[in-house]
């Protein structure tokens, strides 16, 4: 991580002295010790060590903060326990908030007097990116996002070559030459997003939208300059580049002259630009943001799309990610989705907001310093969906899938991992 220098600890310690923060300090006070958050977490379920107690990552923030913004903290810190910020401690720091979190905010509604250990968590990522503290895996995503426009580095030659054909599939698979996926075209309603996984390595679930869209009779496009929908700025807490990449967004939004910005199924995707992004580039959206899962709903209930009831007889199961339903509120959309769809929907013990993260949040698919941690807490994914006996697990994130198909070869559990976009694409019923 190299040296903290006093000028690195002068920009960590700018977070905590901040007085406009008045929700940082209430919450780094508030903390009582009690510990009924551990068993919430999913490190300390898999690993029952006071190191995975959530209320640990809010004591490492809350010390430093003792030390240098309190006076008995100044005068004598260990009378409060108050730490000195220092190569140790900065490296404790990393493990706990970068190693050892998904950023789930399981813990938060599990605090018996409501501090937000989420929120603490994403400051002191936020204090650990100033002084230059981020795990290399994570930030090289965050610079191909800055250098390339996404965060798979695609190139604008790869990624039309990838549309392209895809378009071509699309004519021969709903037998209309006239469908289309069109690119950069200015004035429709709808700009859509996506996940650079997609064209990188699931690019069917673009030919999933894009089928649903057709059906739809939607007016949309996409756009070469600016379509990742994700923002790993807000698991790295770099906020200046979080703000650019937000920016980047409602820029294009403004360029493409659409409507409605639709994002793509990326669970923090959706949290960075529709909860968060208004408060990166502090403004209010002039246009409607929804996410694809909601779009999905709607045209299911007015009727603009029809699915097939009896398409799937096979158990289904729904993951639930965790920045689109216990953080976004995105709860029932996607199961009337699936109950349009699936005749054996299975929910998984305990689902909707009180759901297990799969493992792959917060960063962690990008940080493969701490795989094995990750694959080892999976292994309550893995018996969730075990339990349930379902052959398709359906989920409306990106990152879940990916963590999904990895826990799913891993724990072997032989089960089908789909999109939403997916199962409904599957299921239409093309007039």
């Amino acid at each position: 991580m190299g040296v903290l220098t006093e000028e690195k600890k002068k920009l960590g310690l700018e977070v905590l002295s901040s007085h406009e923060d008045s929700k940082l300090i209430t919450h780094l006070n508030s903390c009582v010790h009690c510990g009924l958050c551990a068993k919430s977490c999913i490190y300390y379920q898999v690993d029952p060590n006071e190191h995975y107690v959530p209320a640990k990552k809010v004591d490492i923030v809350s010390s430093i903060y003792r030390r240098y913004n309190t006076f008995l903290g100044r005068k004598a810190p260990w009378l409060t326990n108050a730490k000195n910020l220092d190569d140790t401690t900065a490296e404790e720091m990393v493990d706990l908030l970068f190693g050892s979190c998904t950023m789930c905010g399981r813990c938060t509604p599990h605090c018996s007097i409501g501090v937000d250990i989420n929120y603490v968590v994403r400051k002191g990522r936020e204090m650990l990116s100033r002084m230059g503290y981020v795990p290399e895996t994570l930030q090289a995503t965050v610079n191909a996002a800055m250098e390339t426009g996404n965060n798979m580095g695609i190139t604008t030659e790869e990624f039309v070559d990838t549309i392209t054909w895809l378009e071509d599939d699309l004519k021969f698979e709903v037998n209309d030459d006239n469908a289309n996926i069109p690119l950069n075209v200015k004035g429709r309603d709808v700009m859509y997003t996506l996940n650079p996984r997609e064209p990188k390595f699931f690019p069917l679930s673009i030919s999933a939208m894009a089928k649903v869209f057709f059906a739809a009779k939607e007016s949309w496009s996409l756009s070469t300059k600016m379509y990742d929908v994700t923002n790993y700025a807000f698991f790295s807490g770099n906020m200046e580049e979080a703000d650019a990449i937000a920016q980047r967004m409602d820029d294009e939004m403004n360029n493409m002259d659409a409507n409605r910005c639709v994002l793509a199924e990326c669970g923090h995707g959706s949290r960075a630009y529709k909860w968060e992004g208004p408060n990166y580039i502090q403004k209010k959206l002039p246009y409607e943001v929804l996410t694809s899962v909601e779009l999905l709903a709607q045209y299911i209930r007015d009727g603009k799309v029809k699915v097939d009831p009896e398409h799937l007889t096979e158990v289904v199961t729904l993951h639930d990610p965790c920045n689109l339903v216990r953080e976004g509120g995105t709860v029932d959309d996607q199961r009337y989705v699936i109950n349009k769809i699936a005749k054996n929907f299975v929910e998984m013990t305990p689902h909707g907001i009180d759901n297990l993260c799969c493992g792959g949040g917060g960063g962690q698919l990008a940080m493969s310093e701490y795989n094995e941690r990750r694959m080892k807490i999976a292994g309550l994914k893995a018996e969730q969906i075990k339990k349930t006996g379902a052959t398709i697990v359906v989920t409306p994130c990106h990152n879940c899938v990916d963590q999904l198909m990895q826990t799913n070869a891993e724990y072997k559990l032989n089960v089908k991992i789909m999109t939403l976009a997916e199962l409904v694409a599957d299921a239409l019923i093309l007039e």
